[in-house]
């Protein structure tokens, strides 16, 4: 039996603010990596609905098995500006996390601990390394 989805009564519970409604009903139909686009669009939107209603320790709960909700995660704490916490994650191997702590950095004008940041978590990253050491805007 195919699971029904009202993706209008989600939209318009994401609208009131109604996390927990959004959350349930996107939730109950999103399928990571599913064939049916659907169910994967939900499965990013459901990601996204955790930011939005602040359940990061829940965003960090799937982040620990799923790759979107672990990007989606390190977006938000590069969009907050949390380089303490992008920084641990890429001590514990999260390459998205590096990449993001680098630009976050960067954008602060800190590229020399940008390349340090690099040197510590994982000196052989070509990508963090070619990160840290393009020119700074405007400079």
């Amino acid at each position: 039996m195919e699971a029904r989805f009202d993706q209008a009564s989600a939209e318009a519970a994401e609208a009131h603010g109604d996390w927990a409604t959004a959350i349930a009903m996107v939730s109950g139909f999103a399928e990571c990596y599913s064939r049916d686009h659907h169910r994967h669009n939900a499965h990013m939107w459901h990601m996204e609905l955790l930011v939005k209603a602040g359940f990061l320790h829940e965003l960090a709960e799937h982040a620990k098995t799923d790759v979107h909700a672990q990007r989606r995660l390190d977006r938000y704490l590069y969009e907050e500006g949390r380089d303490s916490e992008l920084r641990q994650r890429g001590q514990r191997g999260d390459k998205t996390a590096l990449y993001f702590l680098v630009r976050l950095l960067r954008a602060r004008g800190e590229q020399t601990a940008a390349q340090q940041a690099v040197a510590d978590i994982d000196p052989t990253d070509a990508f963090a390394i070619e990160l840290a050491h393009q020119p700074l805007a405007g400079g």
